[in-house]
């Protein structure tokens, strides 16, 4: 019987939760590297035992680490993230000038086929790669060099590159997402980048068309229809279909359409899910309700998903990495809270039931599906 692996990155430590293909009992395995904000942990889907863990405080500052078998012993990587070229400047919070300033590594994403190939997106707002299992760094400049480059400013939690996706049918298509840019496609393997934003519309931005400065807060995709993309803004949920040349607002009868994760069924790529958050100031679910909203339809109709999940009193957040889904047979669903709790479904959002409580807030949540 298949297993599950479910890795979860907290403000204070890494936790490894793993059960059998039945999703019934769970083991709880850490804290790994207690004390350290763990902003992303993840494994290579093509070496199912390599994990990798990027771990950040502000005293100690930034480290990779990996793991070769599942979690049970790890080794420091390489560490040196340093921007090619002439560094120039982009917009501070103010509008003036700032120049480029390594923070941390927010998102690591794994080839689905190298287990040595490995993207890392870090703050300031820049895409990097590695060829030897995170050993070494080199960016891909062509991104942050980009003629929009200067005009790109911080969210609200930095200037960072948070979502990374690989198309699985293209290996030279990468889709990227910065707060607050927007989304970006190459289709030569990083070298060049063009921003996707068309059909966005941002508040606070002067043209509502503009090129860049859109908050995106995710981008999910399938599989198996590599060209449609859902995002999550800052505001509005959106659809694209057309490898985000064009985008079109799904929102539909959400409660809220600001919120920060959304993902897409195992397989079904028109099963969406998101958790609406009250507002941009507001970050906790609407009416103290802890809703995850399914749409069956690729959007606009939403239903919301509330057996097992705290109706009442509740005001925890999901973050933009906190939403995951496995590949069995009845697709498993899991995200977590910045009260510490990670929920799992079984049965593809049905119902939900902790796996556990009281962890450290929730920065990351990634499963892996094991043979």
């Amino acid at each position: 019987m298949s297993g599950v692996r479910v890795l979860v990155g907290t403000r204070k430590g890494a936790f490894i939760l793993t059960s059998d293909g039945k999703r019934e009992h769970w083991q709880v395995d850490g804290p790994h590297f207690a004390g350290w904000e763990i902003y992303h942990f993840t494994g290579s889907p093509a070496e199912p035992g390599r994990l990798f863990a990027s771990q950040s405080t502000s005293w100690f500052g930034q480290l990779i680490q990996r793991s070769d078998d599942g979690g049970a012993t790890w080794a420091p990587m390489g560490n040196k993230f340093e921007y090619e070229g002439t560094p120039g400047t982009h917009q501070w919070y103010d509008g003036t000038p700032h120049p480029w300033e390594f923070a941390r590594v927010w998102h690591l994403e794994p080839s689905p086929s190298d287990p040595d190939l490995v993207y890392a997106g870090v703050e300031d707002a820049a895409l990097f790669r590695s060829v030897d299992g995170a050993q070494s760094w080199q960016e891909l400049p062509g991104l942050r060099t980009h003629g929009s480059g200067p005009k790109w400013q911080p969210g609200a939690g930095g200037m960072c590159l948070h979502t990374i996706k690989l198309d699985p049918g293209n290996p030279e298509r990468i889709y990227t997402a910065i707060s607050a840019a927007g989304a970006f496609r190459s289709d030569d393997t990083g070298k060049t980048w063009q921003p996707i934003n068309h059909g966005l519309k941002s508040a606070g931005i002067p043209d509502p068309d503009a090129e860049v400065g859109h908050c995106v807060h995710r981008l999910a995709q399938h599989p198996a229809r590599p060209d449609t993309l859902y995002m999550q803004k800052h505001w509005d949920v959106m659809r694209t279909d057309d490898a985000g040349e064009n985008w079109r607002e799904i929102s539909g009868n959400l409660p809220t359409d600001f919120g920060f994760a959304i993902d897409v069924h195992a397989h079904d790529p028109e099963t969406v899910y998101v958790v609406p958050i009250k507002s941009d100031s507001e970050h906790f679910p609407p009416d103290g309700r802890l809703r995850v909203y399914r749409s069956r339809s690729g959007g606009d109709e939403w239903e919301p998903m509330t057996k097992g999940l705290p109706q009442e009193n509740c005001y925890v957040n999901v973050l933009r990495d906190a939403m995951a889904v496995d590949r069995l047979d009845e697709c498993g669903v899991y995200f977590g809270t910045t009260g510490g709790q990670v929920y799992a479904s079984d049965d593809a959002g049905d119902s939900w039931a902790p796996i556990v409580r009281d962890l450290p807030a929730v920065l990351s949540v990634e499963v892996q599906t094991l043979p």
